[in-house]
């Protein structure tokens, strides 16, 4: 029963000895070590090479270092019937919703107006409405939107949240499905993404979807935020709406080529806010825990947590 950790770019060495330290009579190998692919049963991943799967004919279990499972889903050599669990982690979730209340206030009280009068060295008393007023729109009910809906409730925002099937979570008005997509974003002013990324999903953040916002309560027009996927974003529809004014401001975390690259106009908005995937994290001790649980789940015949239902994408 030997776990390969396989993560594309982060330290492998350091995991590995920490699930060494976790699980001292289990074998940890790395994608950098020698080793007999047959004897691969679990495999700890993060964007996977081509090759990743090459060999593996005893893998039972394919673990996500991420909340987010498309870069392995959309492997072309990815096994069938093979379970696939996320990570899920109290850290990464706390993290998120620090990163989504941090936007949302900051937009609600307008700070690109302010830094825009401030740069002008105009002093314009000009008063936010209370929270009460804005209604902000959680795209994605999972763990991670529903952390951050529960969050903002507490905090006196209107709150709207839209997935795929109908979700209960108090205080917090739920859309569903397609048919209900276009109220959800008429009765939206802050659009904040959390959704997995899908063939549904991908590109969903576009002129088609930011022009049915709600534009009479933000004095300079509805804002997004996105700290899911760079796939969820048409950025050329982005910098057009931010400029043309159908969005008043957006946050960034994500993007579609990461490192965003030097020319992308995004750089240079005054009312686009950009930070470098950094939103939340897979807590390190966290995911060594999760594996390590995991493992002993499966082997003890239990049901595994948090696992993926392919056709769905998440």
């Amino acid at each position: 029963m030997t776990l390969l950790v396989h993560l594309g770019g982060i330290d492998e060495q350091e995991w590995a000895d920490a699930f060494r330290a976790k699980m001292p009579n289990r074998k940890i190998v790395t994608s950098s070590d020698e080793f007999d692919p047959k004897e691969i049963t679990y495999l700890y991943v993060w964007k996977p090479r081509d090759d990743v799967f090459d060999g593996l004919e005893n893998l039972k279990v394919i673990l996500s270092l991420g909340a987010g499972v498309d870069p392995i889903l959309k492997h072309p050599h990815l096994p069938k019937n093979v379970p696939i669990t996320r990570f899920v982690d109290d850290t990464l979730t706390q993290c998120m919703s620090d990163y989504v209340i941090a936007n949302v206030t900051m937009h609600h009280r307008e700070l690109t107006h302010y830094r825009q009068e401030q740069r002008a060295h105009y002093w314009t008393q000009y008063y936010p409405a209370p929270a009460t007023d804005i209604a902000v729109g959680i795209m994605g009910l999972g763990q991670l939107g529903a952390d951050a809906a529960e969050k903002l409730v507490m905090l006196g925002y209107q709150v709207n949240g839209w997935s795929r099937s109908e979700k209960q979570i108090d205080g917090v008005q739920s859309y569903a499905g397609l048919e209900q997509f276009d109220r959800f974003l008429a009765d939206t002013d802050i659009l904040v993404n959390l959704l997995p990324l899908t063939d549904d999903t991908r590109d969903i953040l576009c002129r088609q979807t930011f022009e049915k916002l709600r534009r009479d309560v933000l004095p300079h027009g509805p804002v997004m935020i996105n700290a899911a996927r760079g796939g969820h974003q048409d950025e050329n529809d982005v910098v057009e709406c931010l400029r043309d004014g159908t969005l008043g401001a957006a946050s960034l975390d994500v993007f579609k080529t990461e490192p965003l690259p030097k020319d992308s106009p995004l750089w240079d908005l005054d009312n686009c806010y950009i930070t470098p995937h950094i939103a939340a994290i897979s807590s390190f001790e966290g995911g060594v825990n999760l594996v390590a649980e995991q493992l002993e789940l499966f082997e003890r015949g239990d049901a595994l947590k948090y696992i993926v239902d392919p056709a769905q994408g998440y």
